[in-house]
Parts: C-alpha cells; sequence; structure tokens
C-alpha cells in the first residue's frame, strides 16, 4: 500500500479537526477568519508541496510557517485568550461534583434577592429609556474589568443601581459587575467585540456586552437609551426584547445552576 493508515493517525486527524472547529466557531465573523483561512491554505500547500518533494518550494513555505507562528500569536492573542478560557470554562462548568459546588450550594441560594434586584430596575429603567450595563459574574473573574472603574462594595440593591444609571450621575457611563450579591464596581470598561455583522442599531453598549461575554462566562444584561428595550447577552450571543418574567427566569438558570 501507499499509505500505511493506523489507528492512531485516524484519532490524530479527528483531534486536529476538532480543534480547528471549535478555533472556527470562536472566529467565525470576525476579521480573524480571513487570515485563518489564510494559514490553513499556506499550510496546506506547504503539505502538498513537502508530499511532492518539491525542495526548494517546500524549504521556502517552511520557513514562512515558523517564522509566523510568533506573528500568529500576537495577531490571534484574542482568540488563542477565548479559545483557552472556552475549554477551562467547559471544564470547570460542568464538574457537577466539586468541593466549590458542596461548599457555596447555600450562597447560591442567596442570590435570589439580588437577581430580583436587577429584574426590578431593569423594568424601571427601561421604562424610563435609562441605558444600562450590567456584569453578573459566574465563574470566571473579572478583577482585570473591576480595575478599570470605581470599586464600589456595596449590596446590589434596585435603588442603587437605578441611582448608577441616572442620567447626570457621574457612574453612569460605564459598566457596573456584580458579583454574588455585591455590586463590586462601576463604571467599568470592557472589551468590544469584533463580529462584523450585528444590527446596526447596536451601540457601544451591547457591543461591549457581547465583548465581556466572550471574553468571560459572564451573564450580561443590557438597556438601550434609545428604545427602552431590555437584552440579555451570554456566551456571544445576545436576546433582545426580553421580558421581565423571561429575565428573572433566565438569570436564575445561569446563575443559580449547579455546574
Amino acid at each position: 500500500m501507499f499509505f500505511e493508515i493506523r489507528l492512531l493517525d485516524i484519532i490524530d486527524v479527528l483531534i486536529v479537526a476538532f480543534l480547528l472547529y471549535q478555533i472556527y466557531r470562536i472566529i467565525r465573523g470576525t476579521v480573524a477568519i480571513s487570515i485563518f483561512v489564510g494559514v490553513i491554505s499556506i499550510y496546506a500547500l506547504w503539505f502538498v508541496v513537502r508530499t511532492l518533494k518539491m525542495e526548494l518550494l517546500s524549504a521556502i513555505l517552511g520557513q514562512i510557517l515558523s517564522v509566523g507562528v510568533l506573528t500568529l500569536i500576537i495577531i490571534f492573542q484574542q482568540e488563542i485568550r477565548k479559545f483557552l478560557l472556552y475549554v477551562g470554562t467547559q471544564y470547570f462548568v460542568h464538574r457537577r461534583f466539586s468541593l466549590s459546588s458542596i461548599l457555596f450550594r447555600k450562597n447560591r441560594q442567596d442570590l435570589k434577592p439580588s437577581i430580583e434586584a436587577i429584574v426590578r430596575a431593569s423594568q424601571n429603567m427601561a421604562a424610563q429609556k435609562t441605558g444600562a450595563l450590567i456584569v453578573i459574574k459566574r465563574k470566571i473573574p473579572l478583577r482585570e474589568y473591576e480595575m478599570t472603574g470605581d470599586i464600589i462594595g456595596a449590596a446590589a440593591g434596585r435603588r442603587l443601581l437605578e441611582c448608577i444609571f441616572f442620567k447626570n450621575s457621574p457612574l453612569h457611563d460605564g459598566a457596573v459587575i456584580i458579583e454574588g450579591n455585591r455590586i463590586t464596581a462601576a463604571r467599568c470598561v470592557l472589551p468590544i467585540t469584533d463580529q462584523l455583522h450585528l444590527p446596526a442599531d447596536y451601540g457601544m453598549r451591547h457591543r461591549a456586552a457581547i465583548g465581556v461575554s466572550e471574553a468571560s462566562d459572564a451573564v450580561v444584561v443590557v438597556i438601550s437609551e434609545e428604545t427602552g428595550i431590555i437584552s440579555l447577552v451570554s456566551g456571544g450571543q445576545i436576546q433582545s426584547s426580553v421580558s421581565a418574567e423571561q429575565l428573572q427566569e433566565k438569570l436564575t438558570q445561569a446563575v443559580m445552576e449547579e455546574g
């Protein structure tokens, strides 16, 4: 036979295909997809050239690929971060029996008052068309974003949330980060998504909400200042026109889940 195919070769191909698919899922719809396709094309050409034993062209393409590894790491640093966060999140979120789930199971029940406060505040702000951006921490720490704003460290109450996002408040421009039952920080700066195919009516709040949900497992509530529409963002996906009942249900499901 010209090729000897072993079971390990099949497993090798399947693992590589799985990794490429996961990378594609993360970067699809972004400008990085064009670079990704270009890199795969060059690598495929190099593999064909090497198989045909075209030594000169194989050496040139090989040098391009070897030197380009560092460049690719720089170009794809955000995508690599997302991929590693995705892998880590999948591991931690699906560990049903863990020490943290045993120790903090009771604390999850204590989160109900803060969820109710978020829902009631969102209702009131939506009715008044007050723009808001509320980030709810889950498992992945958000310390790097908290440090960009003002540390609050107060109980997450309805009145406090409405005061923070009041149009004349010095803290309204930015995001509020909630961890457990407490508002840890306000006026926080969040990463902006690089998704290209978003609706034109999505402003910087919506893009920041999608961005932080891509970089972490946080759940984000966005209220449009123009329309008063409440949106819920998780995992880079946004759901618009969420009612108060839906918001209560989805926040409870997202934050209270056992993991």
